[in-house]
């Protein structure tokens, strides 16, 4: 084998003993992942906004917009539940740029997977202890969702996992909403034939274990747009996609059909402060058919304390150093103008 053992990682259960969950913090997720659950089941016409920056790239920052979002929640929970974004890994990153925070939890340093570890649960606990809101994380690597499965209320499953049958597989054994994106090309069958793996029971090997799931009935569709085969950016969040899923759930038998539009990716080609009129659109969509409101359970939206990005080693506080984002200033006005709008 062409690779070199660096060293023999601690095992999930390990890690969870070394810096565990307290009961009190384990209660307050355990409700708040019931009332997340409730919206997907349709006994709650709240909206979930799975908000925050492209990737978590250090704590004090994530933690502060965490804090800056709880009292945003206080002031909107009758209408909005408020699913803080905290994705510690950042797929698609070419040759030795920078991975994330598993990766590399000081980004202007090289890989250290132990303290990445350690670091990515941290953080989540924090967030949790200090705000009361469990968080949602990108399920970019299915071995490593283990580390964090007692922390997280929401899972993503990105536009490049999306067809990877492990993705599926690990996803069907969950017990919390997990969205499916639809892939780069745009294929929504790509997406569909997902959730529906994933809605089934299945038997598989999973971190050296054989394993059966039962199906997972909180998986569900995100629609983030797509790519062109000359490399254009086409969104999927108008009104006729957002028909055109309602009918293909209808047609496909699936339980608790739903979707969060991302507000950013290709739906805005990246041009961040178009989220804001995209996300307005979308509760258009919303007012206009009831069948869209039924099915649209919330939003994901990118945003930081500081708008824009910018480079690893700039050290601008609370900017993202991947994609851009919305500044903290937009975000409240955004959230408050969308819970007037419900």
């Amino acid at each position: 084998m062409n690779m070199m053992f660096k060293r023999k990682l601690p095992i999930p259960q390990e890690i969870k003993g070394m810096y565990p969950l307290t009961d009190e913090l384990a209660e307050v997720k355990k409700e708040r992942d019931k009332k997340i659950k409730a919206v997907f089941d349709g006994e709650s016409d709240k909206f979930i906004l799975v908000i925050g920056p492209c990737s978590a790239d250090s704590e004090e920052p994530v933690v502060d917009y965490a804090n800056r979002l709880k009292k945003v929640q206080d002031k909107v929970e009758d209408k909005i539940i408020i699913i803080p974004r905290i994705y510690t890994n950042k797929p698609r990153t070419v040759g030795d740029g920078y991975k994330g925070m598993l990766h590399q939890p000081d980004p202007t340093k090289g890989s250290d997977l132990l303290k990445g570890i350690i670091a990515i649960r941290q953080i989540h606990t924090r967030v949790l202890s200090e705000t009361g809101l469990s968080s949602a994380d990108e399920m970019l690597y299915t071995e490593n969702h283990r580390y964090l499965s007692d922390l997280l209320s929401y899972v993503a499953v990105g536009a490049r996992s999306v067809e990877d049958q492990q993705h599926r597989l690990t996803a069907s054994g969950l017990d919390i909403p997990v969205g499916m994106k639809n892939p780069t090309g745009g294929d929504i069958t790509v997406m569909m034939n997902s959730i529906t793996a994933a809605q089934h029971p299945h038997a598989f090997i999973y971190r050296g274990w054989e394993v059966e799931s039962t199906g997972n009935k909180y998986a569900h569709a995100i629609l983030r747009g797509y790519m062109n085969k000359h490399g254009q950016a086409l969104p999927n969040y108008h009104y006729e996609d957002l028909i055109h899923l309602y009918e293909t759930y209808a047609a496909s038998g699936l339980q608790n059909p739903a979707v969060l539009v991302d507000t950013n990716h290709a739906n805005s080609n990246k041009k961040y402060k178009e989220q804001s009129r995209i996300a307005k659109e979308i509760m258009q969509s919303c007012r206009y058919s009831k069948d869209v409101r039924g099915m649209v359970k919330g939003l994901m939206i990118e945003s930081y304390i500081e708008e824009g990005s910018q480079r690893v080693g700039d050290g601008v506080y609370g900017r993202s150093i991947t994609d851009p984002c919305l500044g903290w200033d937009d975000t409240e006005r955004l959230i408050y103008e969308l819970a007037d709008m419900l």
